[in-house]
């Protein structure tokens, strides 16, 4: 395992106390927890490769969510 790979398992463990590693393995999401499959273009889903979260989630880091 790389440094960088390391230091995005121990924060993820920190923050969300889930493995980045296992959420990916699984198309999970490493926030909600919830599955990981959809995304709504191809730089959402290279951002789940990144970061391991769902559309969902990433809409709300990025501002886009919508009022449900």
């Amino acid at each position: 395992m790389s440094t960088l790979e390391q230091y995005k398992e121990n924060l993820s463990m920190k923050i969300f106390s889930r493995s980045v590693i296992l959420a990916q393995a699984g198309n999970q999401c490493v926030e909600c927890g919830k599955q990981a499959t959809y995304f709504r273009d191809a730089l959402s889903a290279k951002e789940y490769k990144i970061a391991a979260t769902c559309q969902h989630c990433q809409d709300k880091y990025w501002g886009l969510h919508q009022a449900e």
